[in-house]
């Protein structure tokens, strides 16, 4: 377990002195010197994939249009490609102008000749159903990207994913993350959340920062999100803008996650 007399990692220390208005240049400055691999998983995540396959209704076309998906810190982009080779419409959000082009680089050449892992077995693959992708540079808490969102009658996402955004922010931002979640997702849209890393003391510092009962504070209970130890889930106090629906450990996630992984699916309530 990590806590604060541990020695800091490189990330960690790169964003030790930073406040919340310089979250987003941190991360610029990340990826600008060629450091994005410090969080970088190499594919989409095993859990979403299984998740979407095990549910076809939540990426079929809605009134006759394709459902429209949202990855917030997208990265390289691995999750966004995933969700359109299942046929959502994806749009991925990064600060970074790098990763923008990283990105649109690597869905080019995935969406041109898809890698197995997109998928859970041969027999998932769904020839000629892609969706459409688009990166937007911008920041995630501000609302003038969705502008960019270009859907007639848009009345928010279909679908919403975290896996590892919430993680990279300070805590004092937790709170405005479930806001813009609430905000962004449609009235009958889906928030799924691979929690991470839930193996972390919630003092120590990061990114990234541990999550253990962030999720369940800040999205059911209506908290901050600033905690020192998990909520209990029986209290009654929920007066957050969300209702979950599902919360399982996944037979299958990402190397760093086995055995701590969770994953939460939520709704607005």
């Amino acid at each position: 377990m990590t806590t604060n007399s541990q020695p800091l990692n490189q990330i960690q220390s790169h964003f030790l002195d930073r406040d919340r208005k310089n979250q987003s240049s941190g991360w610029t400055e990340l990826w600008d010197t060629d450091r994005s691999h410090f969080w970088d998983r190499g594919k989409p995540s095993p859990p979403l994939i299984d998740w979407i396959e095990s549910r076809p209704k939540e990426s079929s076309p809605n009134s006759g249009r394709r459902l429209t998906a949202l990855v917030p810190g997208c990265g390289k982009g691995y999750d966004v490609v995933m969700l359109a080779l299942h046929g959502f419409d994806v749009y991925g959000i990064e600060v970074s102008h790098k990763a923008v082009e990283t990105a649109e680089a690597y869905a080019a050449a995935e969406l041109r000749k898809p890698s197995a892992y997109n998928f859970s077995s041969e027999d998932s693959r769904s020839p000629n159903n892609a969706g459409n992708v688009k990166f937007i540079e911008g920041d995630f808490f501000k609302a003038d990207w969705e502008k960019m969102v270009a859907a007639d009658r848009f009345q928010g996402f279909d679908l919403i994913y975290d896996y590892t955004f919430l993680c990279a922010l300070p805590p004092d931002m937790r709170k405005d993350w479930a806001r813009r979640m609430g905000e962004l997702l449609s009235p009958t849209g889906t928030l799924v959340c691979l929690e991470f890393p839930l193996y972390k003391d919630l003092k120590a510092l990061g990114p990234p920062w541990g999550l253990k009962g962030v999720h369940w504070n800040i999205l059911a209970e209506g908290g901050n999100g600033i905690i020192h130890e998990e909520s209990e889930e029986n209290t009654g106090k929920l007066q957050g803008q969300f209702e979950r629906v599902a919360y399982f450990q996944p037979t299958r996630t990402h190397e760093i996650g086995i055995g701590t992984d969770m994953f939460s699916v939520w709704k607005l309530r």
